[in-house]
């Protein structure tokens, strides 16, 4: 795929970002309203997204693409533990600045951009499994996982009668509508359990605007707080475009899948920075300006990056 064909898929993104960065800039939003975005789509937008996504996965499905699955658990949930621990005992970061920094430099956009470049590549029935199994994955486990460390993280920070016990802080992260709605939505694929069309398109009603809304907020963010150029915000692209996919690469070998489902793990989490990992930043007020920041930045890198990538593989 040329740089031309990936800039055409970028450019709805890229479109929605500006939306919202002239929304942010102009004051149309202001902090407040943009933390309003923010909840409209970790609370509500995006659990109801990932319930729908997951629950019309069929349980065969999750059975027969177990090495898939597992390659891209180690590879995804791996290199977010390795970087967690990196972040906190290396860079001596607080666990809720940690998390994201960790989450927001391995959660890739899959979502967006799977269907238009693997599509390509493979044909759309090809790739439309991996992309599902690849969602199972960051939905129902990273997100989850980086939500319940960061909540951690905050009740770790508070003192004295606010400070809560380590099940206290651990159950209340689980709570979280992020959180516990992809996990029982996999607990219930795995019970054989299929959303029918009813409850599917009640929940796509709020779901449907999940991408949508979180770009634009990203642009917001961008907007109100003006796009950092410091190192951290390089760093999260760094890692995003070049770190996992090579770390991904050592994975799909180890495991021993086969060259085509290689090609797609790697490609899979070489896509830029999630959107809604940054919306999660926001959601902990941690590294937000960075982590929207660097969405944009390896947006950008990812023009190089993926026809590298796609070029050495294929």
């Amino acid at each position: 795929m040329s740089i031309s064909s990936i800039f055409l898929t970028l450019v709805p993104i890229f479109f929605t970002i500006i939306l919202g960065y002239l929304g942010g800039y102009f004051r149309v939003f202001n902090a407040d309203s943009s933390k309003g975005l923010n909840t409209l789509v970790t609370k509500f937008a995006l659990p109801a997204h990932l319930f729908i996504g997951i629950t019309s996965t069929p349980k065969q499905t999750l059975i027969d693409q177990w090495p898939f699955f597992l390659t891209m658990t180690i590879g995804i949930i791996g290199f977010y533990m390795i970087l967690l621990l990196i972040a906190r005992f290396g860079f001596k970061y607080d666990l809720t600045k940690a998390s994201m920094f960790s989450l927001n430099s391995t959660q890739p956009a899959f979502a967006f951009m799977g269907i238009s470049v693997l599509g390509s590549l493979f044909g759309a029935q090809e790739v439309a499994i991996p992309i599902a199994v690849t969602g199972i994955v960051v939905n129902a486990l990273l997100d989850p996982l980086a939500t319940i460390v960061g909540t951690i993280g905050q009740g770790s920070s508070a003192s004295g009668e606010e400070k809560s016990s380590t099940l206290g802080i651990i159950l209340h992260g689980l709570s979280e509508p992020l959180a516990c709605i992809p996990l029982a939505a996999v607990v219930l694929t795995l019970f054989g359990f299929q959303s029918p069309d009813l409850v599917k398109d009640a929940l796509d009603q709020i779901g449907s605007v999940t991408s949508g809304v979180a770009l634009f907020a990203v642009g917001v963010t961008v907007g109100i707080r003006k796009i950092s150029f410091k190192a951290i915000s390089f760093g999260i692209s760094i890692l995003k475009v070049v770190a996992i996919p090579l770390f991904m690469i050592a994975v799909a070998h180890m495991v021993g899948i086969n060259h085509a489902d290689t090609v797609k793990a790697i490609l899979l989490v070489s896509f830029p920075g999630s959107a809604v990992a940054a919306m999660i930043s926001t959601r902990f007020d941690s590294l937000s300006t960075e982590t929207a920041s660097s969405f944009v930045i390896s947006t950008v890198l990812s023009l190089v990056s993926l026809p590298v990538y796609i070029s050495l593989l294929m």
